[in-house]
């Protein structure tokens, strides 16, 4: 298939720039097998069903940006892309001149960073304070805001850029579609019978980099960490045996499950996936997937079309531009049915 069959035209009015005034309020589109239909977020307690399990992602949004300069001059960005150790990370860095090995930045808080080589296109840093780098982001560091936000990280993307269940640092994007749920929402769902259960993926910045190749089949994944829990496996067999259905919160659940399933059946584990869906894809675990809307020519737009049906996640989405629904992170959601 050709990239360009991803493209749709958004008006850069309808990417949303700061959350709604609180979580939950938002629109729901409802994708299914009768079609289209326009409703609230809110509504998703009546979608489910009892012994339907929800799988969220619990991990947590680093503090990954920091600016500085080199110690030869020059301006530099770091945007941390995975903690290797408690001192060693792989970074984007930003300079004037690619940085060479064993050359140093002097970060925000007067953090020493030392240049080991190279891994792909990441930097393999090492931060020569004492303390683990995982605590000097929290204190020096920018949350990394998704480069179509405007504005600077600030007090309120603190909060609303985080789920109300992270817990595993390690993510440098938020998984947005986690992002509309608070306690209460949760609770409700609950106590309508619906099981919540967690994995983790450590969502990386190539979530946000669009696919240039010509032909799908030629890009090249990126490749992110994720953990699926025994306890996981467990609820998604129980509710696969009372007649309940899987439903992932976020196209990075819908990855670490069915990255967890490769074999043929769903395992608990974790490791390193690299997994690309794109229409033709035979789904192992998830029927029914909420999501965000996403960017034109993305891995992940591939994979809801994969999803729910090309002709119609493209009807969906041209849909949803002319009722104006806000996109990307923190914009409205959708909730899509498997395609059959």
């Amino acid at each position: 298939m050709r990239t360009d069959d991803f493209e749709f035209e958004l008006p850069e009015q309808l990417i949303a720039q700061h959350p709604p005034t609180q979580r939950g309020a938002s629109r729901l589109l409802e994708v299914g097998s009768l079609g289209l239909k326009d409703s609230r977020f809110t509504d998703l307690t009546g979608l489910v069903r009892k012994h339907d399990v929800l799988v969220l992602n619990d991990t947590r949004v680093l503090k990954a940006r920091l600016h500085g300069e080199k110690t030869s001059g020059g301006k530099v960005e770091v945007l941390v892309e995975r903690l290797l150790n408690e001192h060693e990370v792989l970074a984007q860095v930003r300079a004037s001149k690619s940085p060479k090995v064993g050359s140093r930045f002097l970060l925000a808080g007067g953090l020493s960073v030392r240049v080991v080589g190279r891994v792909g296109e990441f930097f393999h840093l090492c931060f020569e304070a004492a303390e683990p780098v995982e605590a000097l982001l929290e204190l020096h560091g920018h949350l990394p805001l998704p480069p179509y936000i405007t504005h600077a990280a600030g007090e309120e993307d603190a909060t609303r850029y985080q789920t109300v269940f992270a817990r595993e640092p390690g993510a440098v994007a938020a998984p947005t579609a986690g992002l509309h749920f608070d306690d209460a929402m949760l609770d409700v769902l609950r106590n309508r019978g619906v099981d919540v259960a967690y994995v983790t993926l450590h969502v990386g910045a190539g979530t946000f980099k669009p696919v240039r190749a010509d032909q799908i089949e030629e890009h090249v994944m990126h490749s992110e960490r994720y953990v699926v829990p025994s306890a996981t496996v467990d609820a998604i067999r129980q509710a696969k045996a009372n007649g309940g259905r899987v439903i992932a919160v976020g196209t990075t659940s819908l990855r670490a499950l069915e990255s967890a399933a490769q074999g043929g059946e769903l395992v608990a584990g974790g490791g390193e996936t690299a997994i690309f869906i794109t229409p033709g894809y035979r789904f192992r675990v998830v029927e029914m997937l909420l999501t965000n809307f996403h960017l034109p020519r993305s891995t992940l737009l591939m994979l809801v079309c994969a999803f729910g049906g090309m002709d119609k996640m493209l009807a969906a989405y041209r849909h949803a531009v002319e009722q104006e629904y806000r996109f990307f992170s923190y914009g409205d959601a959708m909730l899509i049915e498997r395609e059959q």
